[in-house]
């Protein structure tokens, strides 16, 4: 009966987004208190557990998500994230220009949300296109999908850190940044090989604008420093990844307490911003609130959305469902890759019922963490390749419910059809490969 509960209960959260069109914030109080009155929980102790479930989360991981959205909003106001872009083409070089979309997506989407870094980078890519002579489709999917893989797996993209923060695994930062990067190749290939093999035969009608590369690049102005660009990301993962070797060897000291001080997702993600203030191109009022402010006003449907995630855990976690599967085994690998195949298939139904990488990634961790203590599933490692199988299944498929599909639409030129057989499938065999890929590293690191 508990999982009946639960079931309808998460039938109510997609229901309510998108037949009723109702926020996924108000949507998932809705199904959290469904399953707090079905389950038989008591009253008060149903309001105790949304309070806490929802102020304990955002007490682990609400800055950080905070300072992520900041970063990504000053690289892309101050012109850093075409100063990376500029950087990627230049050393992948104009004969591989898929190739170099692929990669700025991949590095441009760890900061920057996915559609921002889309539009953003829109002009570059049209103009390098017809430099090189490619079809604007297949330049559109390359760096789309290469955006895509970095924006549902890896930190400090907002998705990625509320899926660690919802299974308890905020303070492994550095270990799922890692497995995040390194799962995130083989699902940016793939998206490469669909954008260069499908996409390429995808006729755009041109919309007769002339573009020249280098024009294109004059007109940003001046642009930040390579260094000043990518110190904002590269900063953080640098201390998150020292501080966490520093715990792993058990080092003791005054130097190592403070390295580990560092190293915490919050002073890192803290001095990502302060590095960022370094890009911008004058201190007033318009930088140091406005740029600011645009910031925290993105972070904050993520902040009500992941809060919402929490609280609905938290009533789960209280239910009993815990005791239920207390006879379920993986005791060993094989099994324990598998597994990894539910929250991978809840993910791609939320995804793809409701549209939003996002709230697939917090509903999906917020059902599945009271499992995981429960079935052995703890440490780095096996948390971070969970954080993984949420990701995959958040971005299978991307299609007309996702604002992303109709950005990568719209600025491309492609035709909803074309936008189908190209984007969609593409996400389609992004999610399929890192699932994949993911299980494999589970047989192999767990």
């Amino acid at each position: 009966m508990l999982f009946l509960v639960l079931l309808i209960g998460v039938l109510l959260v997609v229901i309510a987004t998108t037949k009723f069109k109702l926020h996924p914030f108000l949507s998932l109080l809705l199904g959290t208190f469904f399953v707090g009155f079905a389950s038989g929980m008591p009253l008060m102790k149903i309001v105790e557990n949304v309070n806490t479930g929802f102020g304990g989360l955002m007490g682990g991981i609400g800055l950080v998500i905070v300072f992520g959205t900041v970063i990504g909003t000053i690289l892309e106001k101050s012109g850093a994230a075409l100063r990376m872009a500029e950087v990627v083409l230049r050393v992948v070089g104009p004969k591989r220009p898929q190739l170099a979309m692929s990669l700025i997506g991949y590095i441009v989407s760890i900061p920057v949300f996915c559609d921002s870094g889309f539009v953003i980078l829109s002009s570059l890519r049209k103009a390098l296109a017809k430099r090189a002579k490619v079809a604007v489709a297949s330049m559109s999917v390359a760096l789309a999908t290469g955006l895509y893989a970095t924006h549902t797996l890896v930190p400090p993209t907002p998705g990625p850190i509320a899926a660690a923060g919802n299974i308890g695994a905020s303070n492994f930062l550095g270990t799922i940044i890692l497995i995040g990067l390194i799962t995130a190749i083989p699902a940016t290939i793939v998206g490469y090989f669909w954008a260069t093999k499908v996409a390429n035969k995808i006729e755009v009608e041109d919309d007769g604008e002339e573009l020249n590369y280098d024009e294109i690049v004059r007109s940003f102005g001046k642009m930040p420093s390579t260094f000043l660009s990518f110190l904002p990301i590269v900063l953080p993962i640098v201390l998150i990844g020292i501080g966490s070797v520093v715990t792993f060897l058990g080092s003791e000291g005054n130097i190592a307490k403070f390295l580990v001080f560092l190293g915490t997702p919050l002073v890192a993600l803290l001095a990502g911003v302060i590095a960022a203030f370094a890009l911008l191109p004058k201190f007033d009022e318009e930088t140091l609130t406005k740029w600011v402010g645009e910031g925290l006003v993105e972070s904050a449907p993520i902040l009500l959305i992941t809060g919402a995630g929490g609280a609905f855990g938290g009533v789960i976690k209280n239910t009993g469902i815990a005791d239920a599967i207390q006879s379920w085994s993986i005791g060993d690998t094989f099994s324990g890759a598998l597994f990894l195949l539910i929250p991978f298939i809840i993910a791609a139904a939320l995804k793809t019922a409701q549209g939003s990488s996002t709230a697939a990634l917090v509903i999906t961790s917020s059902l599945i963490a009271p499992m995981l203590p429960t079935l052995g599933i703890e440490g780095a490692v096996p948390l971070a390749l969970v954080v993984m199988a949420v990701g995959a299944g958040a971005m299978t498929v991307s299609h007309v419910n996702d604002s992303f599909f109709w950005v990568v639409t719209q600025f491309s030129g492609m035709k909803v059809t074309d936008a189908y057989k190209a984007q969609t499938m593409a996400t389609l065999l992004q999610g399929a490969v890192t699932i994949v890929v993911t299980m494999i590293l589970w047989v192999v690191l767990v």
